[in-house]
């Protein structure tokens, strides 16, 4: 194996350096001004955002700690490389801020990119979901058992390694209802995954789409890693800019949450083939009759469910 003799540059080399400035909310706008004289890359954590427009849609997802952090400050951070003197950039902001007459709190932390960047890789391992489908990793080797289909997966930073229990739910039951042939749309396909583990098991036609245009430049990249022309991937909010397929698609996909699922129901039905299946998860096992009753109302109605670590993935016909 070959070593790098320079091991404190390297070090150096993938060290970070955190900086935030935290202020009360009315100042967000000239925290940024300022941090951005020293990187124009910034985080703003601002968790009022939480409150205003996330509690009550993705309210099952968001942790308590954050729906009871301080919506009156706000952060905002840059990284710099350690090599790049960050104490020069600290003491800049702390003179910069005082001059202005901002009362903001600078802090320092440093970060290892591999921390941050490659670290989780070691506990992403090959997983196999139902009797089928093994879902691998693009950086590890797994040797297929006769009859299982490999789906190599980058996830970078779109949802959907097939860890959680809800895309392997979902993966389960496609093994269950996708046919050869037949068409399939992933609404919120987050890295692709469902959409490429559709046209591993044969679907024909299949179209992923995402709110997030990282989520939807991941994804097309993993249907050419897995070599699946049968996937294509496109920016959509929900339904909105889905296209329809001809004759309605066989199977859809909705791995969201449950109040989106819910907000599908009225219009999914007008792109599912008459005999086609929904399938949908996201939802706490707390909200399943919920859910269930909201979309029998849409004329969708529970035919097969599975539910793993308080996770429910249900199986709707029209």
């Amino acid at each position: 194996m070959y070593e790098n003799d320079n091991t404190e540059e390297t070090a150096a080399a993938t060290s970070w350096v955190k900086i935030t400035a935290t202020a009360k909310r009315e100042y967000m706008d000239d925290l940024s001004a300022v941090m951005s004289m020293i990187s124009s890359q910034q985080m703003i954590e601002d968790y009022a955002d939480v409150e205003q427009t996330l509690d009550g849609v993705y309210g099952d997802l968001i942790d308590e700690k954050l729906l009871k952090a301080d919506k009156t400050v706000v952060s905002v951070s840059v990284f710099v490389a350690a090599t790049y003197n960050p104490a020069e950039s600290t003491h800049y902001l702390v003179a910069r801020f005082a001059e202005l007459g901002i009362p903001a709190e600078v802090t320092t932390e440093s970060v290892c990119e591999e921390d941050w960047a490659d670290s989780w890789k070691q506990y992403y391992k090959p997983i196999k979901t139902g009797e089928r489908i093994v879902i691998v990793p693009v950086w590890e080797h797994y040797d297929a058992a006769p009859g299982e289909l490999i789906v190599l997966m980058d996830p970078g930073m779109a949802f959907g390694t097939g860890t959680h229990e809800t895309t392997r739910l979902c993966a389960t039951l496609l093994e269950k209802y996708v046919k050869p042939g037949c068409k399939m749309l992933d609404v919120g396909c987050g890295s692709g995954i469902l959409a490429i583990c559709a046209a591993k098991l044969g679907a024909a036609d299949c179209f992923a789409c995402d709110i997030d245009k990282t989520a939807v430049r991941i994804a097309g990249e993993n249907a050419v890693l897995n070599a699946t022309p049968a996937v294509k991937v496109g920016v959509s909010n929900l339904l909105a800019e889905a296209p329809k397929a001809h004759g309605g698609y066989d199977v859809v996909c909705a791995n969201i949450v449950a109040d989106i699922v819910m907000r599908l129901g009225p219009d999914v039905g007008d792109y599912m083939a008459p005999d086609g299946v929904l399938i949908a998860s996201g939802i706490i096992t707390e909200r399943k009759d919920e859910v269930v009753t909201a979309l029998a109302k849409c004329g969708l109605h529970l035919v097969n469910s599975l539910v793993e670590n308080g996770w429910f993935c249900g199986c709707f016909v029209k």
